[in-house]
């Protein structure tokens, strides 16, 4: 089991508690948390920009590796080190899809562990549902954002770049 799913399984463990027929909020919770994660586009958002960003760096370096130049980036290379040949498309595309999954699972594990404990802290504190309710939004969006920027802004830069020397090196 990866540890991003035992982390979610204890939260989810921890959060649980009886259920009674007076109290129909316990037997919604689990439901609950995972509905709000998955409709939650913060749960998805640092994935799909890393993975966009990655991909147009991918896709924009193959006209230079058509024309003999070297990766630099080790993970896309076939000796695994920098400035060598570089993996297939089809690898690379493997790759990027691969590091998209392992963003989205670490953003799962956030967005469930932020969920269960707004859940309690407002079954805890009912007058603050909503300050808690927002506080959760500021922390989802924070870390999205944080994420978002952090996995892409380098591959967004390096895009651009490849995009200006193809246009200098006349390769259209």
């Amino acid at each position: 089991m990866s540890p991003i799913r035992v982390i979610v399984a204890a939260l989810i463990l921890l959060a649980a508690s009886p259920v009674s027929a007076q109290d129909q909020d316990h037997a919604s919770f689990v439901p609950a948390v995972i509905r709000t994660v998955i409709l939650d586009p913060t749960t998805y958002a640092s994935a799909v920009v890393a993975w966009e960003a990655t991909r147009l760096d991918w896709q924009s370096s193959q006209i230079f590796f058509r024309h003999g130049a070297l990766e630099q980036n080790p993970r896309f290379t076939i000796g695994g080190r920098g400035a060598g040949t570089a993996i297939s498309y089809a690898a690379g595309n493997r790759l990027i899809l691969t590091d998209a999954v392992a963003n989205l699972q670490i953003s799962l594990a956030n967005n469930v562990s932020e969920r269960v404990i707004e859940r309690l802290l407002i079954r805890r504190y009912p007058r603050h549902g909503r300050l808690l309710r927002v506080i959760g939004w500021i922390e989802r969006s924070a870390m999205a954002s944080y994420w978002a920027y952090r996995l892409s802004a380098d591959h967004f830069r390096q895009w651009q770049e490849n995009e200006q020397h193809v246009r200098q090196l006349g390769y259209d």
